[in-house]
């Protein structure tokens, strides 16, 4: 087993080799917590999550770090907005972020750091880029870096070096593609902010330094994969990169990996141009979490993947198709011989699927590998091959590929206690042949979003629709 990526930094793929072997370190850009995070926002978390899921599920340990970013020039300005302290708003949006994780099933990183937490850690770092000489003062009590003592800067992002214009100063948490300035560092403190006090002067940290700084304390000076949306390449993570490197001496990042644009009505999802969707919004309007899933992790992550009514519905289908076949082979029941050829088969499916996945995340191929096992198993579900056993070894295969994914409807085991109640209840009902009984309860489970069918294997159920699942 040996699983590829495509390092932006290199522009080329190679093999993940662990710094530590075994262990893979990895950190992701989190969200800037100054209100909700919308689905564009997701998208780049969800692959970092099947990035993590995938390397667990192939026997690698994982130390999975994601930053909240709760201090910036938007959170305060939304802040002093509502007369509150940014404290208080941070609370609020991260609360949101924690709930939309779990309700699009994100696996939860193993740190979460906040950078208002951290500010011991950044301005160590900027001692050290200070006595390097990599960083200097102004009047105002702000620290920059200075760009042109590294010259390696804009590799990541390809800049041309004759072309950047350094020695002139940016202080704001975001800039202009076309700018290449020296970037702030730490700012002095001014009215109406927050500061603290520090060994470099009072004040707060500039927006690029958390990710440097939290990502070292958590993971080391040099660790092993970072993830992010690719509008993070400049300036975001050419600044990690040279602030890094500059104070440590060591290379920061084995594999930078980057996330495509998601778009909506043909153009990238952004906040600042209102064309967004949100999580929670969604889910009320009647969108499945697991079609939300779905839809966005069915394209390859350097894919640049269309968000619509259209992409959703076709995302739904799919979840129905997994629901189907989880449904017949619990309820599944045969007396009849093993059927020889099913761990083959299982065997050559769990393959197919880790291969493709092991090659740069290659979803659509492994999302094929995994409807060919379902088709195959529904063909064999009516001819009646399989045996009772065989059916538990087939749900069994197909959950241990959705370990990676996140995709199945809960085991019954999963449901609440009231609706496993109900489904036992109606398959005494229709023991007993009390069939108004029967009726009764189904609309009673229909009505939580149960849909249950009666099959020669005795009743089954799945989550109806894909509007109703959690």
């Amino acid at each position: 087993m040996t699983v590829r990526l495509h390092d932006t930094l290199s522009g080329s793929l190679h093999a993940l080799e662990p710094l530590e072997p075994g262990h893979v370190r990895v950190y992701s850009c989190g969200p800037t917590v100054y209100g909700p995070a919308h689905v564009g926002n997701f998208r780049s978390f969800l692959f970092a999550d099947l990035l993590v899921r995938h390397l667990r599920w192939r026997g690698l340990r994982v130390t999975w770090v994601m930053n909240l970013t709760d201090v910036d020039d938007k959170i305060i300005r939304g802040a002093a907005a509502e007369g509150i302290g940014i404290d208080v708003l941070a609370e609020r949006w991260i609360a949101r972020f924690l709930e939309d994780a779990r309700t699009v099933r994100m696996t939860l990183p193993d740190v979460l750091p906040r950078a208002t937490e951290h500010i011991a850690e950044m301005v160590a770092l900027i001692e050290r880029l200070l006595e390097a000489g990599h960083a200097y003062r102004t009047d105002d009590g702000s620290i920059f870096f200075r760009i042109a003592s590294w010259p390696a800067y804009g590799r990541l992002a390809r800049l041309d070096p004759d072309q950047l214009r350094v020695g002139e100063r940016v202080a704001a948490d975001e800039y202009s593609k076309d700018d290449v300035r020296d970037f702030v560092l730490w700012k002095g403190r001014r009215d109406g902010e927050p500061s603290w006090e520090s060994t470099v002067g009072p004040g707060r940290p500039g927006w690029h330094l958390e990710c440097s700084a939290m990502s070292m304390r958590y993971l080391g000076e040099s660790f092993d994969v970072h993830t992010g949306g690719i509008d993070l390449v400049f300036p975001h993570h050419e600044d990690e990169i040279a602030q890094s490197e500059a104070a440590t001496g060591k290379p920061f990042v084995r594999t930078w990996l980057h996330c495509a644009h998601l778009q909506m009505g043909g153009r990238k999802m952004a906040k600042r141009d209102g064309n967004i969707a949100r999580v929670a919004e969604l889910i009320a309007g009647g969108t499945s979490p697991r079609a939300l899933r779905y839809a966005l992790l069915a394209a390859h992550y350097r894919t640049g993947l269309s968000f619509s009514d259209e992409s959703l519905a076709a995302a739904a289908a799919a979840v129905e198709r997994l629901d189907a076949v989880v449904a017949a082979l619990e309820a599944y029941a045969a007396d009849g011989p093993d059927d020889p050829a099913l761990p083959r088969v299982l065997a050559a499916a769990r393959e197919a699927f880790g291969s493709a996945l092991d090659d740069d995340l290659a979803i659509s191929s492994a999302l094929g590998a995994l409807f060919d096992l379902v088709r195959d198993l529904n063909r064999r579900i009516a001819e009646r091959t399989l045996s009772t056993p065989d059916a538990g070894l087939a749900l069994a295969a197909l959950r241990d590929l959705d370990a990676v994914l996140g995709l199945l409807p809960d085991p019954v085991d999963a449901l609440a206690p009231d609706l496993v109640a109900l489904l036992d209840a109606r398959a005494a009902a229709r023991a007993a042949r009390d069939w108004a009984a029967s009726d009764r309860l189904r609309d009673q489970l229909a009505a939580a979003g149960i849909v249950v069918e009666d099959t020669r294997d005795g009743q089954r159920w799945r989550r109806a629709g894909a509007a109703t699942d959690a």
